[in-house]
């Protein structure tokens, strides 16, 4: 009912840390899986976390070991934790959602198979 939407941005200077959350509503009871995109200095949406029903989550390989993709059922929200943030972080954070399971084994994140999202979140990293 309630559309997603990404908050929690902000600007940070190198080696620092943010949470992002993201307002999930009945998403995350009903989607197969959600995740977080980023959008930086080009037009595509790169996939960067992901967890399904099961809690399984999926990085794509540059913030493994820095982020950790979550969600609170309770409170109807996704949370991406950002630690270790780097130059190359910089952009738009986006969360979305997806109905079907065969999105969610895909071997890679792709945004245009999620059919479900909201506003993004701009996250600054300085040198």
């Amino acid at each position: 009912q309630v559309p997603l939407g990404a908050t929690g941005g902000g600007s940070v200077q190198s080696g620092g840390s943010l949470t992002l959350s993201c307002a999930a509503s009945k998403h995350l009871s009903s989607s197969a899986c959600m995740a977080w995109f980023r959008r930086g200095s080009g037009n595509e949406r790169e996939g960067v976390a992901l967890i399904d029903k099961e809690g399984h989550t999926r990085y794509t390989e540059s913030v493994k070991g820095r982020f950790t993709i979550s969600q609170d059922n309770t409170k109807k929200t996704l949370y991406l934790q950002m630690n270790s943030l780097k130059f190359e972080d910089t952009g738009m954070y986006y969360c979305a959602a997806v109905d079907f399971s065969w999105v969610c084994a895909e071997s890679e994140i792709t945004y245009s198979h999620f059919g479900h999202w909201g506003p993004g979140t701009q996250v600054t990293v300085s040198s």
